[in-house]
């Protein structure tokens, strides 16, 4: 699958909101604000998904369609970092059913847009199913900068974007074992980003608190990416 035209929208929150969404046999993967205070990182990602097979075919009834997820980060038992979804919008219903089967993760079909105009990349959804109280919806707008040289990435941009694997419980998202699955892809090609307008009701809608203050935004043309088959985590 190829994962397209991101923007990573990060604001900090106390660990103990993370803790109660997460399984007991994970950990909050936290890293210190601008205060010193370790805190857990929720990031709002909204992109485009592309569905391949091996040779770059576009998979038929799945293709491409936007996505926007809601994602922590965490450690496993084995000292394995990687990402937790507290929920994902899809633009794609076929999509969505595949991944909450085959991942037990906790994806939901939305009407979803993604616009591109003079360096400004716009994302719109609105949860269409399963239907929850109020129809979570997410707006925002970035104005892509400057690329970010390789080596000018810091330690707490790599912490942030750098993830290789990804963590959910199967076979449903409340119930059942805790799975871990490798994701492959090269480093995030980032850009510096400006948010120029955020209206979201996604993060609330995860059972998290209400973002503060401005978050820390990047952009990236994406990166292909191959996701491996889920293995049970032991304790």
């Amino acid at each position: 699958m190829w994962w397209l035209d991101l923007a990573f929208l990060h604001t900090p929150v106390e660990p103990a909101a993370v803790e109660a969404l997460i399984p007991d046999d994970l950990r909050v993967d936290t890293w210190p604000d601008d205060r010193g205070i370790e805190r857990a990182w929720i990031g709002l990602v909204p992109f485009v998904m592309t569905v391949g097979a091996p040779g770059g075919r576009v998979i038929p009834r799945l293709g491409t369609f936007p996505e926007t997820n809601v994602r922590t980060y965490v450690i496993g038992p084995d000292g394995t970092p990687g990402v937790w979804f507290c929920s994902l919008e899809a633009g794609g219903l076929a999509a969505t059913a595949t991944a909450r089967a085959a991942y037990g993760l906790p994806y939901f079909w939305a009407d979803m847009r993604v616009d591109h105009h003079d360096g400004v990349w716009t994302y719109d959804s609105t949860r269409r199913w399963p239907r929850a109280q109020g129809l979570p919806h997410h707006h925002s707008s970035v104005r892509v900068g400057d690329r970010i040289a390789a080596d000018d990435v810091t330690d707490f941009e790599h912490y942030l974007s750098g993830r290789w694997g990804l963590y959910s419980r199967w076979p449903t998202p409340n119930r059942g074992i805790t799975v871990y699955a490798p994701v492959d892809h090269p480093r995030w090609d980032l850009y510096r980003a400006e948010l120029l307008d955020l209206d979201d009701a996604l993060v609330v809608a995860a059972g998290l608190p209400e973002p503060t203050g401005e978050p820390i935004v990047h952009w990236t043309p994406g990166v292909e990416v191959r996701v491996g088959r889920p293995r049970r985590v032991r304790c």
